[in-house]
């Protein structure tokens, strides 16, 4: 019943902003009756089975999408988010997962599709509560009332989808852009200053790219000043942050995931301004534990451990198997400081074990970015029958005649001797899907060491 009545709701916030001009260069009649005849449509469908239907919502068109979801949630539908660019492979593991049908649950699922940089698609089971708590944790660490978004990230993604449903529920205004119209400088229909908008680093590292050496260092263009700018999605370079800090724009890195419904803990902007590090603090809706990786009891301050978190806006599951606890353990290393900041050294399973020592790739990655030698770089490790695994590093050069022996020079002191890279491969591009992530997996298909490569 609480499940009903939250779905419900859905359709209560587009019917009280149906007078309202809230979506911005979009014709919100359109988008009212659009969802209507889609819940008209979904409502007829329940008609002919005792079942409640199972949505696969693949539209790449916003408006159509958004008026989708909302007719789902609001019949109650079980729901499943797509990527409408996925490859016939990818489909096939999503028919592999497809229900039929769904078995019983207390509340209409809203399923939001994760894999990280695997390739192996799979769900995390949310329901209308869940990401509403999101919403709710987000207002109240922001302290705003009504949250203006900018949406230049996919709808189907938990970074997209929040964004909306944020603008949606709190009263705010919402803007759907291709990510284009910021990066070719256009006018923007709406004042930036009162909104937020979300960034992979791979797009800040673009946007700030004409305000970098050896260009002029000029302030950004009125189109990047926005209220916040939310950062997330991948580890982003210091010298990115660096950069964006002396340009003074209000970044406010994040750290979340589709299983939390996007960010669990963000570093204020006047906070990033000043120079402090890290992730920021805990949303209210959130409790985040620093674990032991063997123990799994909880660490003290300044103690490096997995990351465990506690939300309300934590998925049920991953479809269709639930979650046995109600504190998540992540793949992400991190710690928390006196201040109660979380800092991110990297994930668990990309660890690099050679010669008996521990290195985590995110620390060479950014290494190699700080000498300015490379545009992009993804470190894994290799086998190696003398280290058990070395450590390779694909990478995109700066200039076309940069050697591996250039930048080994370039590194020996930012690095321990042991997390050298002990092969090098230069490639035109890296393999990150749309929201910056590196897929290790296709990585490791480019690395073929040789002996002389070392």
């Amino acid at each position: 019943k609480n499940g009903e009545q939250g779905m419900k709701r859905a359709w209560d916030y587009v019917q009280e902003r149906a007078g309202e001009d809230w979506l911005i260069e979009r014709d919100g009649r359109a988008f009212l009756e659009l969802a209507n005849q889609a819940i008209a449509e979904l409502r007829e469908e329940k008609t002919r089975s005792p079942h409640p239907p199972v949505i696969f919502l693949a539209e790449p068109d916003p408006i159509h999408f958004l008026a989708k979801f909302i007719a789902a949630c609001t019949t109650d539908c079980h729901l499943f988010l797509c990527n409408p660019t996925w490859t016939d492979p990818e489909w096939a593991q999503v028919r592999a997962l497809a229900p039929s049908p769904l078995a019983p649950c207390p509340s209409p699922l809203i399923c939001i599709p994760t894999g990280g940089s695997s390739g192996s698609i799979r769900f995390a089971m949310h329901t209308w509560d869940t990401l509403m708590a999101s919403v709710t944790g987000f207002r109240q660490y922001f302290e705003v009332e009504q949250i203006h978004s900018c949406c230049v990230l996919p709808l189907y993604h938990v970074s997209g989808l929040m964004q909306f449903l944020r603008s949606l529920t709190s009263g705010g205004k919402f803007a759907i852009l291709p990510y284009k119209t910021l990066e070719a400088s256009h006018p923007l229909p709406f004042d930036p200053t009162d909104f937020f908008l979300s960034l992979v680093p791979t797009q800040l590292q673009r946007l700030l790219a004409p305000f970098s050496f050896p260009h002029r260092p000029i302030p950004p263009s009125p189109h990047l000043l926005f209220k916040t700018i939310l950062l997330g999605g991948a580890p982003a370079s210091s010298e990115l942050l660096e950069q964006a800090r002396q340009l003074n724009i209000p970044l406010a890195p994040t750290y979340g995931m589709t299983e939390t419904a996007s960010q669990v803990a963000t570093l204020k902007p006047a906070d990033f301004l000043q120079g402090m590090t890290g992730c920021g603090q805990t949303l209210p809706h959130a409790e985040i534990t620093v674990c032991s990786a063997t123990t799994g009891k909880a660490l003290g301050v300044n103690q490096t451990g997995v990351v465990t978190i506690a939300a309300k806006s934590l998925a049920l599951g991953y479809y269709p198997e639930l979650f046995s606890d109600s504190n998540f353990s992540t793949d992400d290393i991190g710690w928390l400081d006196e201040r109660g900041y979380l800092h991110i050294v990297g994930r668990q399973s990309d660890k690099i074990i050679t010669g008996g020592e521990n290195v985590f790739p995110a620390e060479v990655e950014a290494a190699i970015l700080a000498t300015g030698l490379v545009q992009d770089v993804g470190v894994i490790g290799v086998s190696d029958r003398h280290w058990g695994e070395a450590i390779a590093a694909v990478y995109v050069p700066t200039a076309a005649n940069l050697t591996a022996t250039t930048l080994k020079s370039a590194l020996e002191n930012r690095l321990s001797k042991f997390k050298l890279p002990k092969h090098w491969i230069a490639v035109e591009q890296l393999p990150r899907n749309a929201q910056g992530k590196l897929n290790r997996q296709e990585l490791r298909r480019l690395v073929q060491p040789t002996d002389s490569a070392k």
